[in-house]
């Protein structure tokens, strides 16, 4: 069996690999959408846009938006794969035997992968999805996160109370029933809190394209989806292989001496 520093170090590496296929798609896909959302904002406000850059260019703080879309995006999505890949890993040796199979550990991986990314994203991003520039109130910025991550504590103590329902149960009723159960639960808690939490609609009515906002939102979905798949099916590989190598030795028949 691999121990925690075995997934932790195959997280990583999954982690990063998974922070690049993301970069990718988002060069790719997303990039567009802000670039076309940063021309708006600057037409909206070309005067105050284009004094602010020249004092910040004479001032030589300002960071091209080349860099920002490129070296700056690759660096950022690299650091947060591996973030996500180690505490996945971390999560997929706890989950071993625990809450998932304990003989399969690329269901595991798997299932880990899948439930963080519904969890800390897709459930939040149901009731506060992604802005791009030109969209949102600058100065409803800060209760507007204070939202989004309470939304994220929510579906975060849902999983919790799923896997506690779960584990608690494994011991009365049939695994599947334990894990319906579970699913059950952290259901109820993610329609609740996405019933009662608070909305707000800053989307501008006039000059900004509903297309565009809808394409930003779906290219933000679609980079999460590659991030946290390309993520557990590495991991999901590595921690395979791994667990082959090692088990290995144990299974291959001692020579017999004569």
């Amino acid at each position: 069996m691999l121990s925690l520093r075995d997934f932790l170090v195959r997280g990583l590496i999954a982690g990063v690999i998974a922070g690049f296929a993301a970069f990718v798609v988002s060069y790719a896909v997303g990039e567009p959408p802000i670039e076309s959302a940063i021309a708006i904002e600057e037409a909206a406000g070309r005067h105050d846009h284009g004094e602010h850059a020249a004092a910040e260019e004479e001032e030589g703080t300002e960071v091209s938006r080349g860099l920002q879309s490129s070296a700056g995006l690759l660096t950022g999505m690299l650091v947060v794969g591996a973030a996500l890949g180690g505490l996945t890993g971390i999560a997929t040796g706890l989950a071993m035997g625990r809450f998932f199979s304990r003989t399969d550990v690329r269901v595991t991986a798997l299932s880990v992968a899948g439930v963080a990314f519904v969890a800390v994203y897709f459930v939040p991003y149901l009731i506060y999805p992604p802005n791009p520039p030109a969209v949102g109130d600058g100065d409803t910025i800060g209760y507007r996160t204070g939202l989004y991550f309470l939304m994220l504590a929510i579906s975060l103590a849902g999983v919790a109370a799923a896997l506690a329902v779960s584990h608690t149960l494994r011991s009365k009723v049939e695994y599947w029933y334990a894990a319906l159960a579970g699913l059950v639960t952290y259901l109820l808690v993610a329609v609740l809190a996405l019933s009662f939490m608070p909305r707000y609609d800053e989307v501008p009515t006039e000059g900004f394209p509903p297309s565009l906002l809808w394409d930003f939102r779906l290219s933000s979905l679609l980079v999460q989806i590659v991030l946290w798949g390309v993520l557990g099916l590495v991991l999901a590989e590595l921690s395979q292989r791994a667990i082959r190598a090692k088990s290995a030795p144990a299974s291959q028949p001692q020579p017999v001496n004569a």
